[in-house]
């Protein structure tokens, strides 16, 4: 095939190819659980409120466990820190999610994924510390049409849960996702090598302490201070973030309460988004990432804003699934776009001698700015179902004026080609 991101993905070397291609297995157990997460804790009797709670609580761990993840990673390596922190940020909540039976549980499983915010600095580390910069647009769209994939065995949770009613099937999916990411981490760890820039630093921090290594980063925060870049990709990041989670964990609850959709029909629905995203990202991509990035940021967030319009508006009679399925066509190519460029664009503006803890901070500032809107997500959402997806609208519109504005107001910059 001619596609540019399909010669990438044949071309994979070394950590990069072992990083994307096991990645498919976190949707394979994550990814089939998400769609009925939300309703799951509503079916065991919490409220809006306490469910926009326990997003905001497993933010402020990760701002919490991201402040320590750059230290960690430099003085473990980019691999074992990767192994170790996969399993206690999504195996053991694997379990206790499948045992919860109160907020309480969900409680104690938000603190322990909260962890994941270490393994998503290590993990990137070991993602694209060996790669060439020219492809880090592209392997980020790798990993983004990996766990999409997933996607497409959303009918088996859908058969499950109309036979088994909702509560028995997510236990099973849950028992599941931590069988498939418990495999997930070995294989990675058997598959990849500590990188280049990590055996550096592994040799660096020898002798030193964690907290010694986090005391250094008076001098990390001026790195990212006095580049604008690095500003901007923070500031549509968190952005991104948070509308990220606002959709993620209420989207389920206006679907099945307010639109009246039975919960058999709900992880059909993100099908069609994912398929939006990954023709997106095999067709579109390549084409609009290069050069500046202003444009498909533009165009990301003005798909994205339809599509929650078109949630919005959704009738709970008539044309309820067209309007459905339309809003996900354009959320799927949103979220193509700015899931992408979020995550290259940090990436691009990174210092690559710090990469780890200038990733750290980067990460506890996103999370940290992320972090309030669940539990207001959930505030607005007791009072109605609409309101978390106008808040939406408002980040969504904020993200495509600070980037009008940013581009108007700055040239071109030459890691963004």
């Amino acid at each position: 095939m001619n596609n540019s991101l399909v010669k990438a993905l044949a071309h994979l070397r070394g950590n990069p190819r072992a990083c994307v291609y096991t990645e498919p297995l976190w949707g394979l157990s994550m990814n089939l659980c998400l769609p009925y997460a939300s309703v799951y804790m509503l079916a065991l009797g919490m409220d809006d409120t306490q469910v926009g709670f326990i997003a905001t609580v497993y933010m402020l761990s990760q701002v919490a466990f991201a402040f320590f993840s750059g230290p960690i990673t430099d003085k473990m390596g980019r691999r074992k820190t990767t192994a170790i922190f996969d399993f206690i940020a999504w195996s053991i909540p694997c379990l206790i999610w499948w045992r919860a039976e109160n907020f309480w549980f969900f409680l104690v499983a938000a603190i322990f994924n909260g962890t994941m915010k270490v393994t998503t600095n290590s993990w990137d580390c070991l993602l694209v510390e060996d790669a060439e910069k020219s492809q880090i647009t592209k392997i980020y769209s790798l990993v983004i049409v990996c766990g999409q994939l997933s996607a497409f065995f959303a009918p088996l949770s859908s058969i499950m849960v109309s036979r088994l009613t909702l509560i028995p099937a997510i236990r099973i999916l849950y028992i599941n996702a931590f069988a498939v990411m418990t495999a997930k981490e070995i294989i990675l760890y058997l598959a990849s090598r500590e990188t280049k820039t990590g055996v550096v630093r592994l040799r660096e921090t020898k002798g030193k302490t964690i907290f010694q290594l986090a005391g250094g980063y008076g001098g990390v925060l001026k790195i990212i201070a006095h580049s604008r870049g690095t500003v901007f990709s923070l500031v549509i990041t968190a952005l991104v973030g948070a509308v990220g989670m606002i959709n993620t964990t209420f989207w389920q609850v206006i679907v099945s309460k307010k639109l009246l959709v039975p919960d058999p029909l709900l992880p059909l629905f993100p099908v069609l988004k994912s398929v939006t995203a990954i023709a997106f990202l095999f067709l579109v991509a390549p084409h609009l990432t290069k050069g500046l990035l202003k444009a498909p940021l533009l165009i990301g967030f003005a798909c994205y804003f339809i599509g929650q319009t078109l949630l919005i508006l959704t009738p709970v009679e008539g044309v309820k699934y067209v309007m459905l399925c339309a809003s996900l066509v354009f959320d799927g190519f949103g979220f193509g776009i700015l899931a992408m460029l979020a995550e290259s664009l940090v990436a691009l503006h990174v210092n690559a001698a710090e990469r780890a803890r200038v990733m750290a901070i980067q990460h506890m500032i996103i999370m940290a700015a992320t972090a309030p809107f669940g539990w207001i997500g959930g505030a607005l959402s007791d009072i109605s179902r609409n309101l978390p997806f106008i808040l939406n609208l408002c980040l969504l519109a904020a993200g495509f004026l600070i980037t009008f504005c940013y581009y108007l107001k700055n040239s071109r910059l030459p890691s963004e080609v």
